[in-house]
């Protein structure tokens, strides 16, 4: 038996049939709608399966530094999108996920493109979705194209219900 789903993983859903280039596009395009800044960035969203979750982005001179790598903002922003889709992905209709900390140890000069890959264990896509209202560390690596960690991440993420509850009612 499946896991229950929510709107936007069966919104996902619906494009599985669609070949791999165009599921691409496809999540890119659906994801840069929902979240708009995420469309902005020139993030593309490669894999989407109920256990990880994949975007990259290009070493493109609008996404740069002064020496010509990625932009340390558009390298955390990776690994927050890819984590943030993750839960997303999982969160129950009547919450909201939202970001609750980022860590980013930058270790190394990265290398070209980048690629974020983030993925959450069957025991916390269950904590997620049958808790009203949670947090989680979702794990993520973000390499480069040498395949190498220039940038180690820890992203917690936390849902909570979209409706507030009224303290005053008794």
């Amino acid at each position: 038996m499946s896991a229950p789903k929510n709107r936007l993983a069966t919104m996902v859903g619906k494009l599985d049939p669609l070949p791999k280039a165009v599921r691409s596009r496809a999540l890119t395009t659906l994801f840069g709608v929902a979240v708009p800044y995420v469309g902005t960035t020139g993030i593309r969203f490669e894999v989407c399966e109920p256990d990880r979750f994949e975007v990259s982005l290009k070493n493109k001179r609008s996404a740069r530094n002064h020496i010509g790598q990625l932009h340390a903002g558009a390298m955390v922003l990776l690994g927050e999108t890819a984590t943030g889709i993750m839960v997303g992905l999982n969160v129950p209709d009547s919450s909201v996920p939202v970001i609750k900390t980022i860590r980013a140890d930058f270790v190394r000069r990265s290398k070209g493109a980048m690629r974020a890959v983030a993925t959450l264990t069957p025991a916390q896509q269950e904590h997620i979705r049958s808790v009203e209202k949670g947090e989680t560390v979702v794990s993520v690596t973000v390499t480069d194209e040498s395949g190498r960690e220039p940038i180690v991440c820890e992203m917690v993420w936390a849902w909570v219900p979209k409706k507030r509850k009224d303290k005053t009612a008794a």
